[in-house]
């Protein structure tokens, strides 16, 4: 095996975990696994497959991403991030196994492909393939955005290279859970809005190409400087115009079209109707305390929570 450690996240992931433990075992000679206090066996699936198991309160993914880089044994030279519903091409194993122990020491990142298979099909339109993330790194040459929602792993230190196979963002999950998962995502999202524009937090950190994939940081700035000065309407109705047809996800099928509907528009027009609601009865509110202590009523965060959380 490859000097390797990855790390999952998890909660209830009964249906995924055995899936991504299976692939993280070809190439890792350390898998752990970050339970948030799962009630579907996910543990039991995780410890079965050989996994080192241990649970912590989950908050945010960048969070709990943090507190694993801080807290688990890891003594591998690289260390890989891995969702627990995501799985690794052969291809990609592969070229893991040959490509990743000679690189040069100056290279102290890998970024990787993601293709998105959504109801069983592969969507490679609409601006969805490949996504870049820095998923590989040498131990302690980098570190994960503390922000909501979005959170992309940074470099430190050194320089990344791309490897040339794919991994997958394969859901189990049905449509219900999907959305209920996306739901979710849209309070954290608006968080991390009202936080900056209210001054409640730290400013987000600006992403750079040398530290995450260039494709991250220009959308990054896409989205700050472009996107979130239009009104939430509008927004979200040009990206979905924009991802559907310019972008030519008709292409994708009907499964295709429900991906971009409900991520492109439908996601997007739901943080912005939060952010709406929310700083509506924010801006009722008097000082910073105040408005901190609103927001985390509203949205069901602990104070705490918000308060060491930018």
């Amino acid at each position: 095996m490859v000097d390797l450690s990855v790390v999952i996240l998890t909660f209830n992931e009964a249906m995924h975990i055995g899936r991504a433990l299976a692939d993280a075992r070809k190439v890792a000679r350390k898998v752990f696994v970050v339970d948030s206090f799962s009630t579907d066996g996910t543990v039991a699936l995780a410890r079965e497959q050989g996994a080192c198991v241990v649970r912590h309160r989950f908050v945010t993914q960048a969070q709990q991403f943090e507190w694993a880089l801080n807290h688990l044994p890891l003594e591998t030279e690289w260390v890989m991030r891995l969702d627990a519903d995501e799985t690794l091409t052969d291809e990609l194993v592969n070229e893991i196994k040959c490509r990743l122990p000679d690189l040069p020491l100056e290279v102290t990142g890998v970024i990787l492909k993601r293709r998105h298979i959504f109801l069983e099909r592969w969507i490679k339109h609409g601006g969805r393939y490949p996504l870049t993330l820095l998923r590989i790194w040498r131990n302690g040459a980098a570190r994960i955005e503390r922000r909501w929602m979005d959170e992309h792993m940074m470099l430190q230190r050194g320089r990344a290279v791309t490897f040339e196979h794919d991994f997958s963002d394969h859901s189990l999950s049905d449509l219900g859970l999907f959305t209920e998962k996306h739901n979710r995502y849209a309070t954290r999202e608006a968080i991390d809005v009202l936080m900056l524009r209210h001054g409640l937090g730290e400013p987000n950190e600006a992403l750079c190409r040398q530290s995450v994939s260039s494709q991250a940081a220009v959308k990054r700035w896409i989205k700050q400087t472009i996107y979130n000065n239009l009104p939430f309407w509008m927004g979200s109705l040009a990206f979905f115009l924009y991802r559907y047809f310019i972008r030519l996800g008709f292409l994708d099928g009907k499964e295709g079209l429900i991906y971009h509907f409900l991520q492109g528009f439908w996601y997007r027009f739901l943080v912005g109707a939060k952010v709406c609601e929310f700083e509506r009865i924010l801006k009722m509110s008097g000082d910073a305390e105040s408005r901190l202590a609103t927001l985390a009523r509203l949205t069901g965060y602990a104070r705490a929570d918000l308060e060491r959380h930018p």
